[in-house]
C-alpha cells in the first residue's frame, strides 16, 4: 500500500514542511535514502510520533494514476492488497477505511494486513525489495526515492507504467 497506492512520502513532506518549516520536495529527496535519514537530527524522533498518531494513515493521498489503473487491473486479475500494517498501532483501521474509500471494489477478503509479506501470488508490485526476497512470482519495483539504487528488478515508475506492463 504505502508508496505504491498511498503517497506516504508526500504526506511526510507536507507534515514536515508545515510543522517544522522544512522545504522538502520529492525532487529534493536523496536517492537511496529513507525519509527519516533526511531529517535533521533534532527532529528525527518526531517521525515515529506522527506515524503512530490515530488518523495518520487515513488521509494519505492516493498515488497519481492508481485510481484509474486499479479498476482495470481488478477486471483482469484477482487483486489482493497486502500491507505490512502491524508495525504501527493505529494503522489497521486507518488503512482499511482508506482502502474502502478509494478502492471499494476490493473485497475485504482480498485485503491482507501482516508483518511480513509472505504471499503466494503471481505478481507483486512493491516499493520494498525486502518483500521480493522469498517471492517467486513476477516482481515489479514501484519507484520511490529509497529504492533508486536497485536495478535487479523490473521497475515501474508510475501507474501508467504498471498499466503498460500488466494490461
Amino acid at each position: 500500500m504505502d508508496e505504491v497506492l498511498a503517497d506516504t512520502i508526500g504526506k511526510f513532506i507536507a507534515i514536515y514542511n508545515e510543522k517544522h518549516n522544512t522545504d522538502f520536495t520529492i525532487d529534493k529527496l536523496q536517492p537511496g535514502k529513507e525519509f527519516h535519514e533526511l531529517l535533521p537530527a533534532y527532529i528525527r524522533y518526531t517521525l515515529r510520533e506522527y506515524i503512530n498518531e490515530p488518523g495518520f494513515f487515513r488521509d494519505i493521498p492516493v498515488m497519481q494514476g492508481a485510481l484509474e489503473v486499479m479498476p482495470k487491473l481488478a477486471e483482469k486479475y484477482d487483486v489482493y492488497i497486502v500491507s505490512a500494517a502491524m508495525e504501527f498501532k493505529n494503522s489497521l483501521a486507518d488503512k482499511l477505511e482508506w482502502l474502502n474509500e478509494h478502492f471499494p471494489y476490493i473485497s475485504w477478503t482480498n485485503i491482507i494486513f501482516c508483518g511480513h509479506k509472505i504471499v503466494n501470488v503471481d505478481i507483486m508490485i512493491d516499493d520494498r525489495v525486502k518483500n521480493f526476497v522469498n517471492f517467486d512470482g513476477r516482481k515489479l519495483l514501484f519507484t520511490s526515492p529509497h529504492n533508486m539504487a536497485y536495478d535487479e528488478y523490473e521497475r515501474v515508475n508510475t501507474w501508467e507504467e504498471v498499466a503498460a506492463a500488466l494490461l
